[in-house]
């Protein structure tokens, strides 16, 4: 009987971790369409406070539940590093360069993740297809921007890789935080919060920079990308991957940083006509394929 009853939920983890593969990589051409009518921060801070106030609403008025302070100030600092510096960054990224490209750098956050682990938390020891897994993830980017090393040196492209960096490593460690801190919270009473908490930072930081559209003049398309990212982003691909975290080894989850810089890198190229170069397809290949090898070392070593 206990075999019958987890067949379901596992089936259905299976199909959650299929719809984060893929919808998490297209949110990447959402937000490089967004960022063409609205200014990264303030994209991405409506994406969060609206997506997130849906979870605080339906907690607080459904469920009745409301952070407790230490779970207030944990929620806090665990928005600012997952949303506001990481999301935000990695929306600002394809401000300077194709949406593909953005998902590539972020696709090497699993390696900092076994970095982070063994320089800071000392949890983990490097074995040869570590290092190998490590080398081959950065040599894997260097290959993807090979041709337009150009464009890196005389224009701001250079900044999208330097915020795409930033994202990939504030998520890895935010990533490890997170799993260390937030053990006595439902994963989407927090989820909510920490959303709807960076919406508001975000909110700020764009108004107050100076780079703000009112929202009454905030056009149609911008809209649409939004309204895409909160729905299909923030409320359906992240509520099946805490689905599918819930029902599935960490390890078999994972696969979807695989596949979610191959969809960015195909619809980039066929929605947005963003160049796909051999390069590109090689960079990306050797990337994944080191990200593979980190991840599957890492797990071997008992550290997952």
């Amino acid at each position: 009987m206990k075999q019958t009853a987890e067949n379901p939920a596992r089936t259905k983890a299976l199909f959650a971790v299929a719809l984060v593969s893929i919808l998490w990589g297209t949110t990447w051409i959402a937000s490089k369409v967004g960022v063409k009518y609205l200014p990264a921060l303030q994209l991405s801070g409506l994406r969060h406070l609206i997506g997130g106030g849906i979870y605080v609403a339906f907690f607080t008025f459904y469920k009745r539940m409301i952070p407790k302070r230490t779970q207030f100030w944990r929620i806090i600092w665990m928005s600012v590093l997952m949303f506001v510096i990481s999301n935000g960054f990695s929306v600002l990224s394809v401000v300077y360069m194709p949406s593909g490209l953005g998902a590539v750098v972020g696709a090497i956050s699993p390696i900092w993740v076994v970095v982070f682990s063994f320089f800071l938390f000392k949890k983990v020891k490097f074995s040869p297809k570590t290092i190998i897994g490590i080398i081959l993830g950065f040599l894997g980017v260097l290959v993807t921007f090979f041709e337009f090393v150009e464009h890196i040196l005389y224009t701001d492209f250079s900044l999208g890789i330097l915020f795409g960096v930033i994202s990939s490593m504030t998520w890895a460690l935010a990533t490890l935080l997170t799993v260390k801190q937030a053990k006595d919270m439902d994963p989407y009473f927090s989820l909510g919060w920490q959303m709807f908490m960076s919406g508001i930072i975000l909110n700020l930081v764009s108004y107050f920079s100076g780079n703000f559209v009112a929202h009454t003049e905030v056009p149609f398309e911008a809209w649409l990308s939004i309204g895409y990212l909160i729905l299909i982003g923030s409320v359906i691909a992240f509520g099946a991957y805490i689905y599918a975290l819930k029902h599935l080894p960490a390890t078999q989850v994972s696969i979807h940083s695989y596949i979610n810089p191959i969809v960015a890198v195909l619809l980039g190229d066929w929605l947005m006509h963003e160049k796909l170069t051999i390069y590109i397809i090689i960079g990306t290949i050797i990337t994944l394929i080191g990200v593979y090898l980190v991840n599957n070392s890492f797990k071997k070593t008992g550290n997952s």
